[in-house]
């Protein structure tokens, strides 16, 4: 599995961009849930959605900051 390409978000409008940092944030404290409580998990997930959820914010910062 790779990961995802920053071009991907860029193309996102602002409504699904910020849907989808929710739903990252939603995976990630799932994983942290599942290695709390000792279930199976797959540890590189966590590399992968932090590194999703960092382009995420990235890209709506810098939205935000051309907006105002």
């Amino acid at each position: 599995m790779t990961f995802p390409k920053i071009s991907d978000v860029t193309r996102m409008d602002n409504s699904s961009l910020s849907e989808e940092i929710l739903v990252t944030k939603r995976d990630l404290f799932d994983l942290r849930l599942k290695r709390a409580t000792r279930q199976d998990f797959q540890p590189h997930l966590f590399k992968h959605a932090k590194h999703r959820l960092a382009q995420l914010l990235t890209v709506e910062k810098s939205r935000n900051k051309l907006v105002t």
